[in-house]
């Protein structure tokens, strides 16, 4: 299963398989605030802190994850894994990006069931979302300062903001015309940075199709399609390779089709399960955990639901392996293609573009209580969600508090402000 070895990256450390073991479990376990906040979590702790890569191939290798189906922040964790240890450095970085989020709404999936709701935990999700709005924020200013360089940058991240928030332009387009202007305006002689036997490649495609698409197969022919391991498994793998844009671009799909199609859950539980996803570690993709879990659950209890949970995480997921190991070393040797390279500076320009409206979208929602056409109203304005938030913005920028601090703060913030009755 090895393939095209990674090109060398920093000197690394004596002891690396327990640096990089523990390095990406801590990652893993503060990765909230959506792919904005964990790419700014991965860009302070492995370009600042620990130096593993530097500005340029972080870039270079987040503007190509963006352009993947699926979670680009899992994607670029895999990427970077991948280039610290091949194949088994990817699986490492991946696999720990998303195991404690498998975890949290697998627990909180169990009693959401079996107590009746998350209410108990409201307290700690009105904290958490005030820490989530402080982290998108710190991450639109990190990510900002080093990807806006020039007034083609500044101009191609206002345009995608503009034509997202107030014209409703689908994401894709908006790489797409980021990535066309930067291929037709940039300039320089390319430069071979390495090759990519094919060979080694296809191999590698070959495992994670087989890996991925296997299960599927043989829940479709073991239980028929009507059965509703063999739904989940079929539905989410088609949705595996749709993902383009993040999660936002295709959680409405998803509602729809769990909701109104299979009638997996209800609308007020799919908002729940959102909610979970929201203030949980991992990508927001994982609600589709939570969706797999409920119509488990609707066919024939706990440990089918569990079953089906799971089952659904791994048809999410195991893409996103495909993808890297497959795509990487090829995005690793047009590093010197000046076209290209523009194409996906652009495209990181307009990703600033895309976090400043998702940080906006998620601020007008956590704050207000109304919003009429995705505006707020303004009478309705929660005045502990704005103090809590603005608590956390004066930690995030004034004292550079640190994320895991951060999110414990205003989760304990959250449960004090719930158990005085005032939210």
């Amino acid at each position: 299963m090895s393939s095209w070895n990674p090109p060398r990256m920093n000197a690394p450390d004596s002891d690396q398989p327990e640096s990089d073991l523990r390095v990406w479990a801590r990652i893993g376990v503060l990765s909230f605030g959506g792919p904005a906040g964990q790419i700014a979590l991965m860009h302070r702790e492995l370009v600042d802190r620990r130096g593993w890569i530097d500005e340029a191939r972080f870039l270079h290798a987040l503007n190509f994850c963006m352009l993947l189906p699926g979670p680009e922040a899992m994607q670029l964790a895999t990427y970077v894994g991948w280039l610290r240890g091949g194949w088994r450095g990817g699986i490492l970085a991946g696999g720990l990006f998303v195991l404690p989020g498998i975890l949290a709404i697998m627990a909180l999936s169990w009693v959401y069931v079996l107590a009746g709701g998350v209410g108990w935990i409201a307290g700690v999700f009105f904290g958490l979302k005030a820490a989530v709005i402080a982290l998108v924020a710190e991450a639109l200013v990190r990510i900002g300062r080093r990807a806006l360089k020039g007034p083609q940058a500044w101009a191609i991240a206002g345009a995608a903001f503009l034509a997202l928030f107030f014209f409703g332009v689908p994401f894709p387009l908006v790489v797409l015309a980021a990535a066309g202007i930067g291929f037709l305006t940039a300039r320089g002689e390319a430069v071979a940075t390495g090759t990519a036997p094919r060979g080694a490649t296809l191999r590698v495609a070959l495992v994670w199709a087989a890996l991925w698409l296997g299960p599927v197969a043989l829940l479709l022919l073991g239980l028929g399609p009507g059965h509703v391991l063999a739904q989940v498994a079929v539905y989410f793998s088609q949705m595996a390779v749709l993902t383009f844009g993040g999660a936002y671009a295709v959680l409405a799909w998803v509602a729809q089709a769990a909701v109104e199609q299979f009638h997996w859950l209800s609308a007020p539980q799919m908002l729940d399960g959102l909610a979970m996803a929201e203030t949980t570690p991992g990508p927001l993709i994982m609600v589709t955990q939570f969706v797999g879990f409920m119509a488990g659950w609707q066919a024939g209890g706990l440990w089918l639901a569990t079953l089906a949970g799971l089952i659904t995480t791994w048809v999410t997921f195991a893409p996103c392996f495909l993808w890297i190991f497959a795509g990487a070393p090829y995005a690793e040797r047009l590093r010197g293609n000046p076209a290209l390279t523009g194409a996906l500076a652009s495209v990181t320009a307009a990703v600033v573009g895309v976090i400043a409206n998702l940080a906006l979208w998620f601020g007008i929602h956590a704050l207000f209580h109304q919003t009429v056409a995705g505006w707020p109203v303004w009478s309705s304005l929660d005045p502990w969600a704005a103090g809590l938030t603005a608590l956390a913005l004066v930690a995030a920028f004034g004292f550079r508090l640190g994320p895991g601090l951060l999110i414990g703060a205003a989760a304990l913030a959250g449960v004090a402000l719930h158990l005085a009755g005032l939210v």
